[in-house]
């Protein structure tokens, strides 16, 4: 569809406003859901940065304009009728909400929830390890900005980049060791710990791996 027709699509409330679901390009989660104008949409298509309406300031938005916390245009779609925006974005700095964290969709209903399921997908595992290291990133992040007592996670934060770096060096040590030995077990447990501090790292860096997966994808 050319932007042209796009653009003729999209059905707008009385408002002048269209909803706009935002979804991770790398990870396919669901960042947040907020509303367009016209010029917001525009602006969005024009600069590549995602424009918003805010309704309580009455104003256009630009994701990221006080936080940094921008948000980089990877594809658009419209749906079937018309009044709803799906967005494939880029999250800088990994963190979405104003809250800190990396979804607005973080409070989880986790009990006294019925859920019903063909036994074929309750086996089904693809998936969940493309997800993994953007999983693991936004539960270190967190605890990088909501502090957990006796969490080894924050020591290292605490400890500074100096330590950390200390341990990715040790990891990368550990890694080479098992595989000199070729023990697969012991390698795999050696590669967990070396991911892990490595996402430390980047998540002390303002680094996400959706940043990280852009990059590996310049090199196919």
């Amino acid at each position: 569809m050319t932007k042209e027709a796009f653009l003729k699509e999209v059905k707008y409330n009385k408002d002048g406003l269209v909803p706009v679901i935002a979804q991770d390009v790398h990870s396919k989660k669901v960042r947040m859901m907020a509303y367009m104008n016209e010029e917001a949409l525009t602006k969005t298509l024009e600069t590549g940065k995602v424009h918003y309406f805010s309704r309580s300031r009455n104003e256009l938005w630009l994701k990221g304009e006080t936080s940094s916390n921008y948000q980089y245009l990877r594809g658009i779609s419209i749906d079937c009728d018309g009044d709803t925006l799906l967005l494939q974005i880029e999250q800088q700095n990994g963190i979405s909400c104003h809250t800190g964290n990396s979804s607005c969709f973080f409070r989880e209903l986790k009990e006294e929830m019925k859920t019903a399921a063909p036994a074929e997908e309750l086996s089904n595992e693809e998936g969940k390890e493309q997800n993994m290291l953007t999983e693991l990133y936004d539960v270190i992040l967190d605890r990088k900005l909501h502090p957990k007592e006796g969490s080894y996670t924050n020591y290292l934060f605490d400890k500074g980049v100096n330590k950390i770096l200390k341990k990715v060096g040790e990891e990368c040590t550990e890694v080479v060791i098992a595989a000199k030995e070729d023990n697969k077990a012991e390698l795999a447990f050696e590669i967990s710990d070396l991911m892990y501090h490595l996402t430390v790292l980047m998540a002390e860096k303002g680094l996400s791996w959706e940043t990280v997966a852009a990059e590996l994808k310049k090199r196919k």
